[in-house]
């Protein structure tokens, strides 16, 4: 029989939730870290017992745990992350520049084939690699020093790089997301970087159609269809069908297209789920209810999903990594809240069930499919 294991990561420790194949009874460990911010947490694809924790402190600074038993027991790695001596500025909300730093760390992504590989997203707008399980790292410094990186300024959540996603197809290809300077892609490893921003529209910038500057919120992949992109921005939902170079909108008949998070089931690679917001300064559910919406048809056309969800009086947000599904043959999808729920659903949507209450603000949730 298999398992499932679901990583959250909240304002004040990680919780790891553990269940059968049958997703309906669940075994909650935690706080790990208690009383620390856990802005992610996920584990190796190749070693489902090997997971990494992003640990955050305004007093201690940043550090990456790592566990090799499933979150049972921990060790602190990687004190010290080695930029490649970039140097210089990007531009700050008024106009001015400001010098790089180096504050928290907010996404990690393990290798795909790799156990001792893996990828932190930090910020500001640096990505930095780890060959030997987090103990080192070393900046890929093509990304920052790409030409456009004086112009990249930072979204309301600071200049932080939240999206990695690795192509399954192509090792070479890597996809990263940064708030609020868009989406880049490496055909290289890393070596160089491109934007992939064409068709975005944001309003809030000065040209609306800039190559940079747009508040990307999330991006998907279906792992069968690595050249089909799907976006959660600022405003808009968005689609690519070229491996990002051009992205067009599938918001249609949502509510809102406002909202952080995005995610693909994970055998129909055309089923996609969002969580509307009611709008960039009114961060809850429009009209108080929570709603995840699935379209079946890759955009557009959107159902609203509220068997077990709250329909009344909800004013909880659902942040930018707080969405995973599992690879369990009937698809099971999971999400957490700033009011610190998560629900899960395992029939792809349909019915949803809390399966743990009152954490702390939920900032990440991850999902593995045990053997």
């Amino acid at each position: 029989m298999s398992g499932v294991r679901v990583l959250v990561g909240t304002r004040k420790g990680a919780f790891i939730l553990t269940s059968d194949d049958k997703r309906a009874h669940w075994d909650v460990s935690g706080p790990h870290f208690a009383g620390w911010e856990i802005y992610h947490l996920k584990g190796s694809p190749v070693d489902p017992n090997r997971l990494y924790a992003s640990q955050t402190s305004g007093w201690f600074g940043q550090m990456i745990q790592r566990s090799d038993d499933g979150g049972k027991t921990w060790e602190p790695v990687g004190k010290e992350f080695k930029y490649e001596g970039i140097t210089g500025t990007h531009q700050w909300y008024d106009g001015t520049q400001r010098p790089w730093e180096f504050k928290r760390v907010w996404h990690l992504e393990p290798s795909l084939t790799d156990v001792d590989t893996v990828y932190a997203g930090v910020e500001d707008a640096a990505l930095f690699r780890s060959v030997d399980g987090g103990m080192t790292w070393q900046e890929l410094a093509g990304l920052r020093n790409h030409e456009t990186g004086s112009a990249w300024q930072p979204g309301a959540g600071g200049m932080c790089l939240h999206t990695i996603i690795q192509d399954p197809s192509n090792a070479g290809r890597m996809f990263i997301a940064i708030s609020s300077a868009g989406v880049f892609r490496t055909d290289d490893a890393g070596e160089t970087w491109r934007p992939t921003n064409q068709g975005l529209h944001s309003d809030y910038i000065p040209d609306p159609n800039a190559e940079v500057g747009h508040c990307v919120h999330r991006i998907a992949m279906h792992p069968s269809n690595p050249n089909v992109l799907f976006m959660q921005k600022h405003w808009d939902v968005m689609r690519s069908d070229n491996a990002g170079d051009l992205w067009h909108d599938v918001s249609d008949n949502l509510p809102t297209d406002f909202g952080f998070v995005i995610d693909v089931h994970a055998h129909e690679p055309e089923t996609i789920y969002v969580v509307p917001i009611t709008s960039d300064s009114l961060h809850f559910p429009p009209d108080g209810k929570l709603r995840v919406y699935r379209s079946r048809t890759g955009g557009n056309e959107w159902e609203a999903l509220t068997n077990g969800l709250p329909q009344s009086d909800c004013y909880v947000n659902v942040l930018r990594d707080a969405m995973a599904v599992d690879s369990l043959d009937e698809c099971g999808v999971y999400f957490g809240t700033t009011g610190g729920q998560v629900y899960a659903s395992a029939d792809a949507g349909d019915n949803w069930t809390a399966i743990v209450r009152d954490l702390p603000a939920v900032l990440s949730v991850e999902v593995q499919t045990l053997p």
